[in-house]
């Protein structure tokens, strides 16, 4: 059911209570059908995505994962790290019965009355795990993005079945399950081109020790080509595995200051590389710029994995990428200091990674 309090978009105070603190989020603003964009959320031009900057006739590599016994599959993944950053899988495992799952689910906790998604708000939710909000860092933004979501920080099964919300953890519990075999998988054959044999436990800990997933929701938006649904910026992950709906929406840096669109192929899922594994390869693989844009005629939702670090680890090239006397291009960081320095900022295209470089 739609909020029934009217809100002029005039009055910013309103506003920013009504979606930010009263729990409404971005969601509650557009079911009241307003007729123009509030002015919180309208974003300079230059964050605004320039059609003429589309590049239509290129796209991310689509890799069959059914064929991964073959080198020249591993070939693909490794390259497409190096150039693009960004790749989606097909035939990855991962069940669609599971994917349409936690896409309705998703649904299911956004549809639930801004008072109940309230109790998992920065000020009310009972754990740090567990965190509904809208747009980025609202506090530290000068545009508000129009996007609202609910961040699950895994910690182990039974947290989660006792703090994460009712409508939707089953479904993303076995979503994150039924991904960690093809996650495995794309960091063994990113691992081997970077001189890793295996990923032993001290391995393990360093680029999968933490995993949070984000339920996301892109509402319509009047006026769209005013605002952004995610501003420029690049993931502090090692991995991003991330479930797209049919909508469409994400766009990735190109060649040149272009974006390329990536298309929704149903059953598929998105892989793109995080700044912590740029670090570790020494800037070999590319933790590349994306964005997302508003929709003027569709509620959209994604669903990303983070594969982190844990957060104790300290981050910098792997031993084994120096091995042949090549220069670290990054220091040594402490992954929580990496991430903090991520969160308290709006979204700034790369200029995360800096904080790391030597």
């Amino acid at each position: 059911m739609a909020p029934t309090m009217v809100v002029s978009a005039t009055n910013s105070w309103d506003i920013t209570d009504f979606v930010v603190n009263q729990g409404h989020g971005v969601k509650g603003l557009s079911e009241m059908k307003l007729p123009s964009l509030p002015k919180q959320f309208i974003q300079p031009p230059e964050e605004r995505i320039d059609a003429s900057k589309v590049v239509r006739e290129e796209c991310i590599p689509v890799i069959d994962m059914a064929g991964l016994d073959d080198p020249k599959v591993a070939e693909l993944i490794c390259d497409a790290a190096e150039k693009w950053g960004f790749f989606q899988i097909v035939n990855h495992g991962v069940p669609i019965g599971v994917l349409e799952d936690v896409k309705e689910a998703t649904h299911r906790f956004f549809a639930l009355p801004g008072e109940e998604k309230k109790k998992y708000s920065k000020e009310n939710s009972n754990s740090n795990s567990v965190r509904f909000g809208t747009s980025f860092t609202p506090q530290a933004e000068k545009s508000l993005e129009w996007k609202d979501y609910l961040s699950l920080f895994y910690v182990s099964e039974d947290e989660a079945s006792a703090l994460w919300p009712s409508v939707c953890k089953d479904q993303a519990l076995e979503y994150m399950k039924r991904s960690e075999l093809v996650i495995r998988q794309l960091l063994e054959v990113l691992m081997r081109r970077l001189n890793v044999k295996e990923i032993d436990e001290k391995k393990e800990s360093l680029l999968m020790g933490s995993m949070r997933i984000n339920l996301n929701y892109y509402p319509i938006c009047p006026n769209p080509e005013l605002t952004v649904g995610v501003g420029r910026h690049s993931d502090v992950s090692t991995l991003t595995v991330l479930l797209q709906d049919d909508i469409g929406g994400l766009y990735v840096r190109g060649v040149h200051d272009t974006w390329v669109h990536v298309p929704p192929i149903r059953g598929s899922l998105v892989i793109n590389i995080g700044d912590a594994l740029q670090i570790m390869s020494n800037g070999r693989y590319k933790s590349i710029e994306h964005r997302v844009i508003a929709n003027g005629s569709s509620n959209r939702v994604s669903v990303p994995i983070f594969v982190n670090p844990r957060p104790s680890e300290v981050i910098g090239p792997l031993p084994e990428v120096l091995e042949g006397g090549e220069e670290p291009l990054y220091k040594q960081v402490l992954y929580s200091d990496y991430v903090k320095h991520f969160f308290r900022k709006a979204h700034d295209g790369k200029n995360t990674v800096e904080f790391a470089k030597i």
